[in-house]
């Protein structure tokens, strides 16, 4: 039996899980990141982690065939160093050969966070039928990995794909990468509440006002609870927003030909729901849609994905 290691580096929390050859998870765990520290304490704990979780699945380090790590930022393809990431405040750290003189495991390769997140639902969640996909996790900011022919497309030292920067208006809303209207800044939630708040500006009758007027913050939640109840205003301003999210979708489609888009993130839950809405308007707007319009599914395995995808890195990339 095959024993791999899954380690999904975040900003907050390391999260990590020892996999089995059909990706089900014997063991999970997590710590604090706490980057502050710096590379090499952080390192010390991803380490920590990973043995406690071997130990936990009553294996040894001599059953783990591999560990994968998906971390924020862009990583040397070749030696696993991560060249820079922002979120983690590193610059030219060699975290593969750390991990693998602190754990023992010869194979140690590193991927990006979006990738492996996409790679968990291809091999064990929403897309684990077709040979490739995209995935677009709609949160804070938009996010997204692509799987061609059974492999991650991750060109080497390439921050690509960040398809949440690819520009869906041009000269429109402004985009934290200093851009103006990526995809990222209509089909973001961060972009959702914004334009909400504007909408309850403008409809003081609304419930989105109403919800401020009570003391309530406007969320992705809350603002898909009042258009599904049947306010007008929050149902124009959903509809938008679904829109944008599958004029992105469909130009993933003309770009890539994948046979599936996975929508991650919060609005993964909101189901059948958003996913019909967005194949019909990505079957009708993208080229040869008829007969070429991908699946749109919502993605299954949760905050999981990143572990199990990080743990598929070695075989997939």
């Amino acid at each position: 039996m095959k024993y791999t290691i899954g380690v999904d580096l975040g900003g907050t929390n390391i999260a990590a899980g020892v996999v089995d050859e059909q990706y089900h998870l014997l063991a999970k765990g997590s710590v604090k990141t706490e980057s502050e520290r710096g590379f090499e304490a952080v390192a010390a704990s991803m380490a920590k982690l990973c043995l406690k979780l071997v130990a936990d699945a009553g294996l040894s380090v001599e059953d783990i065939d591999s560990i994968g790590i998906g971390s924020p930022g862009t990583s040397n393809k070749e030696n696993g160093d991560i060249i820079f990431s922002n979120n983690l405040h590193w610059d030219n750290v060699p975290l593969a050969r750390t991990i693998r003189k602190a754990t023992g495991v010869e194979s140690v390769v590193v991927g990006n966070d979006a990738d492996c997140a996409a790679l968990g639902e291809f091999v064990a969640g929403a897309g684990e039928e077709f040979s490739s996909l995209a995935m677009i996790t709609i949160g804070t900011g938009v996010g997204s990995g692509i799987i061609l022919d059974n492999k991650v497309f991750a060109p080497a030292n390439s921050v690509a794909p960040e398809l949440g920067h690819t520009t869906l208006i041009y000269g429109g809303e402004p985009c934290t990468c200093g851009r103006r209207g990526c995809l990222e800044s209509y089909a973001s939630f961060t972009a959702l509440i914004r334009d909400a708040n504007r909408a309850a500006d403008a409809h003081p009758e609304s419930q989105l006002a109403k919800i401020r007027e009570a003391g309530d913050r406007l969320n992705g939640k809350n603002i898909f609870d009042v258009a599904k109840a049947g306010d007008e205003t929050a149902k124009e301003l959903v509809a938008h927003f679904i829109d944008y999210i599958a004029q992105g979708a469909a130009n993933i489609a003309n770009a890539f030909g994948v046979r599936a888009i996975v929508i991650g993130g919060g609005i993964s839950k909101e189901g059948k729901y958003v996913a019909d809405q967005i194949h019909e308007i990505v079957k009708n707007t993208m080229y040869c849609g008829d007969m070429f319009a991908p699946e749109i599914r919502m993605a299954t395995l949760g905050n999981d994905a990143g572990i199990i995808g990080a743990a598929a890195l070695a075989s997939h990339c």
